[in-house]
């Protein structure tokens, strides 16, 4: 559908094509009660072809709870074994047919029920084939007040068939199949009605149109579950990719401020070079002005994206002008949460030295996020931050031991480790998260970091420090 802002106010709706020109004597009313009868034969042809359509429709397992799973499968075979002898048992005592045709009869009875449940139709086809054949055979038996043409075991035992047929066809062809099954019995009575015998119509139709609505009212039911758990799960997915790229925003604009510095660094140096070499040549003075030029315009261009980025935020309150955090800072953001009431113990490890922006920003982020973890789903619990000084890498952990009491409900979409797994991908490393055996949770990452030079300032010295809670 197009959206009203692509539409020109001045665009014109689109010519009609002509009709083509009508036939002599007819008009547009006797078109459309043309149009009926063709319409008509198609809704009867695809009810037709649904009656006949054998293929195979495997009656599915019930999804809660798993332990009930085959509940309806077993169900259905205890029917089919229970209808098989009431249906021996009538035709013996009550409608005096012995010999093979017996059990043959009750076979194909108690089958359908057992076929329905893979092959829905060719089910029901066997069962009113099964219920012909038994009233041609007890035509001859039937006694006073006795049922015909359904043995009450025979309606009874079709009941099923029809509402697994109903369970899994669509609504039109379950009408088709009540319809046959309730014309076949009217005709029967009315045309081969044995004397003395009891009408079986009206509970045939009162019956078989229950077990329809039934069918049918179960069948949208499980449709619109379907339906609904696939929205949910797009739903999910649409969520995790917005959030996605809500995070990669938030970094792009935290991240501004460090390049933002290192380009004003290289514009000042461009510009304050030529003053430190004696006589410079004009070819230095026009590439270290190029170069300045360049850093001045990537500036403008970091400016106007980050203005673009905040326009997308309007409400967030956060200081522009404000320097990024970083693992300097650790201490007074370990103190805050120490406040909210959490155990909190503290260890640094290795030969501490400052890393690059890009580095100290994201190694505080990932504490800061899975500290706010801890507060909203593991209340009371002892916490562990530790923060190891590779060679290459830099090294955090954040673990936390069970809760002590029940988390409250939180609101949100709870993509906070997808921010962090975004934040440590962004600079190549890696991020690991998951439960622990004494059902505490912990959070780990490696980044790869950018040491200073040693010539750039003393070197500090190794360090182990532990602050206790």
């Amino acid at each position: 559908m197009p959206r009203l802002d692509d539409v020109d106010e001045q665009s014109e709706p689109p010519t009609p094509k002509p009709a083509p020109p009508e036939a002599p004597g007819t008009s547009a009313g006797s078109g459309e009660r043309g149009d009926s009868p063709a319409r008509a034969s198609a809704v009867v042809g695809s009810v037709a072809r649904g009656l006949l359509d054998l293929k195979a429709d495997p009656l599915p397992r019930m999804s809660k709870p798993r332990w009930l799973a085959w509940l309806p499968h077993v169900v259905l075979l205890y029917l089919a074994v229970a209808f098989f002898a009431v249906t021996t048992e009538q035709l013996s005592n009550h409608y005096g047919v012995h010999g093979s045709v017996r059990p043959l009869l009750a076979t194909m009875v108690g089958g359908s029920i057992v076929v329905a449940m893979r092959w829905p139709m060719a089910g029901y086809w066997l069962g009113l084939i099964a219920a012909g054949l038994i009233a041609g055979q007890i035509h001859g038996h039937v006694g006073q007040g006795q049922s015909w043409p359904w043995m009450p075991a025979g309606l009874f035992a079709f009941a099923p068939v029809l509402l697994l047929v109903a369970l899994r066809v669509p609504p039109r062809v379950t009408v088709g199949a009540v319809t046959v099954v309730v014309a076949c019995t009217g005709l029967a009575e009315a045309l081969f009605r044995p004397e003395h015998s009891g009408t079986g119509t009206p509970g045939a139709i009162l019956l078989f149109a229950f077990t329809g609505l039934l069918g049918h009212a179960l069948r949208a039911t499980r449709l619109t579950r379907t339906q609904l758990v696939r929205q949910e799960t797009l739903t999910e997915e649409e969520r995790a990719r917005r959030t996605l790229l809500e995070e990669r925003s938030r970094i792009a604009r935290e991240l501004h401020d460090v390049v933002a510095h290192h380009m004003s660094v290289i514009s000042i140096q461009a510009q304050v070079a030529p003053y430190l070499v004696e006589n410079p040549s004009e070819e230095l003075k026009e590439n270290l002005a190029g170069i300045r030029a360049n850093a001045v315009e990537a500036l403008t261009e970091l400016r106007r994206v980050l203005g673009v980025l905040r326009s997308e935020h309007p409400d967030e309150a956060a200081d522009p002008h404000h320097p990024q955090p970083t693992l300097a800072e650790l201490g007074g953001l370990v103190d805050n949460v120490r406040a909210a009431g959490l155990e909190i113990t503290t260890e640094i490890a290795g030969i501490r030295r400052p890393l690059s922006p890009g580095v100290e920003l994201t190694a505080y982020r990932i504490v800061q996020e899975a500290l706010s973890n801890c507060l909203r789903h593991a209340p009371g619990s002892r916490v562990e931050v530790g923060i190891a000084y590779g060679p290459r890498d830099v090294h955090l952990c954040v673990a936390n031991t069970a809760p002590t009491r029940p988390a409250p409900p939180t609101v949100g979409a709870g993509h906070g480790l997808l921010g962090m797994r975004e934040r440590a991908g962004m600079l190549g490393g890696e991020l690991a998260a998951g439960p622990r055996p004494d059902g505490g949770y912990e959070v780990s990452a490696v980044l790869p970091m950018d040491p200073v030079s040693p010539a750039d300032g003393p070197s500090p010295a190794p360090e182990t420090t532990k602050k206790g809670s």
